[in-house]
């Protein structure tokens, strides 16, 4: 389990076949160093397995269902993604809770400055919209936001400077793709709402 509070920022190193999945390395020294084999990370919303590691690369292994849910499989050598270690007993919960178990990817429609903040519009498919609410909480690609305005088929939600200088979400475009992960409340007074 984790919170949306993005730690650090990693750089897609190498991304290599392995079976019908690939093999994720991801460089990013100080955190690295943290981690030990088998810890769960959140890479840009998706919740990963710490596979192999040496002193500044972190690799995960990534399967075929992920690659089919999530944008991991859009990254390439290069690319910048958002590091999250997983929560311990005891830790802040800056954010909200996040799992890391990506309902769907969304498409980013809309950004618009608005005095130092940026409000980032997303379109989404009706599966994820019945779960967003106003003022609720959702992750794009791991980072934990509150909706600032829902409309039929999108919602938007507001970037403070820091988020923009700390995350990857602060060189979004219109067209980028971006996990989303509604919150589990909300996904959970739906079932309950339908029985």
């Amino acid at each position: 389990m984790f919170s949306g509070i993005v730690q650090y920022i990693g750089t897609v190193k190498d991304i290599a076949p392995k079976g019908k999945g690939f093999l994720f390395s991801v460089h990013c020294p100080k955190f690295s160093r943290l981690l030990a084999v088998g810890s769960s990370v959140l890479v840009s919303g998706v919740c990963l397995t710490v596979s192999r590691k040496n002193k500044d690369t972190v690799i995960f292994e990534v399967m075929p269902e992920t690659l089919r849910k999530t944008t991991l499989g859009e990254k390439k050598v290069g690319d910048r993604v958002n590091l999250e270690p997983s929560l311990r007993l005891g830790d802040e919960v800056g954010g909200h809770f996040v799992y890391g178990h990506v309902d769907g990817v969304s498409t980013v429609t809309n950004i618009k400055a608005e005095g130092d903040s940026l409000a980032v519009t997303v379109s989404a498919p009706q599966s994820l919209m019945k779960y967003i609410v106003p003022q609720g909480s959702v992750s794009i690609d791991g980072v934990s936001l509150t909706v600032a305005q829902l409309k039929k088929k999108s919602f938007a939600v507001s970037l403070i400077e820091y988020t923009q200088k700390y995350t990857t979400l602060g060189s979004l475009q219109v067209g980028y793709r971006v996990n989303v992960e509604c919150d589990m409340m909300a996904k959970y007074m739906f079932q309950l709402m339908k029985k």
